[in-house]
């Protein structure tokens, strides 16, 4: 008996994460959903309420993309309901431009379904990472994001500044500032010299707790409990980050117990004030004695 042919087995999709197509992007749009069986499941990412998101092929723990400012790069989103009822959930993206074939979807009961989507690189971006996720919420509110890893390529440049640099009285505060197109995470070290160039703080370099992105900035403080009591201080303060960033910033303060200053100027003046009084004084008495 003759052999039935069997049907070509359609290709897999590429492993690769994302890659640049044209502005135009009519083929993508036109493939709004695709559902298929729950059979070779993608690996999940993040799951909610049974349902999970994940991005196509590969078990890819994020979305990764690359492109230079303008080009346009596309993926795929994958929703998975492995339970017995269907599933509403509502697409979008934070942190990245992303624009789906479809932000609204009914998954049915133990069915995947594959968006695609576009992400558009900023004209103005600057070269450097960006960061941000794909999430999808269903009606629940119940929610299940996947990170998206955004670099956009360009020249790698460390910069930034220590800008508002001020001396309270327990504390010294500062402004850091992002200047380049790289995430910045930055290291400090303070000082501060008194009359005669007595030190009097001397913290050795450490890093700080923050993660600076590119074009941010952070107002950040220092505590100062031991401050001088009676002094006039130069305090700077020298910030670096990996890529040779580098700043510096100076001040100076004065520290003076007002408290004791002002009940010492207060006795001056009471002083000043009856010796003032006391020639007139004098000079009334005299000219009532020689009036009687």
């Amino acid at each position: 008996m003759p052999t039935a042919a069997r049907a070509p087995v359609p290709p897999r999709p590429p492993r690769s994460l994302v890659r640049p197509v044209r502005p135009a992007l009519p083929a993508v749009l036109a493939v709004l959903l695709t559902l298929a069986p729950l059979t070779d499941a993608p690996r999940a990412v993040a799951r909610s309420g049974g349902w999970s998101v994940a991005p196509l092929g590969g078990g890819r723990p994020a979305f990764y993309a690359e492109g230079t400012p303008g080009a346009v790069l596309r993926d795929t989103v994958s929703v998975t309901n492995p339970g017995r009822t269907p599933v509403t959930v509502r697409l979008r993206g934070t942190g990245v431009p992303a624009v789906f074939a479809r932000d609204g979807l009914r998954v049915p009961a133990r069915t995947r379904a594959q968006v695609p989507f576009t992400v558009t690189v900023p004209r103005d971006a600057g070269p450097g990472d960006r960061t941000g996720s794909i999430e999808a919420r269903d009606a629940h509110g119940r929610r299940a994001t996947v990170p998206v890893r955004l670099r956009v390529g360009g020249p790698a440049l460390a910069a930034l500044t220590v800008e508002h640099l001020a001396v309270h009285a327990d504390r010294i505060t500062y402004d850091l500032v992002n200047r380049g197109t790289t995430v910045l995470v930055p290291r400090i070290a303070v000082r501060a010299d008194g009359l005669f160039g007595r030190r009097v703080l001397d913290r050795a370099p450490r890093a700080l707790p923050v993660r600076l992105p590119p074009g941010t900035r952070r107002t950040l403080s220092e505590p100062w409990p031991g401050r001088p009591v009676l002094d006039e201080v130069r305090v700077r303060l020298t910030v670096t980050a990996a890529g040779g960033a580098r700043a510096t910033a100076a001040t100076s303060a004065a520290y003076v117990p007002w408290g004791a200053v002002g009940g010492g100027a207060a006795a001056v003046a009471g002083l000043l004030w009856w010796r003032a009084r006391r020639p007139r004084r004098a000079l009334a008495a005299a000219s009532t004695g020689a009036v009687s």
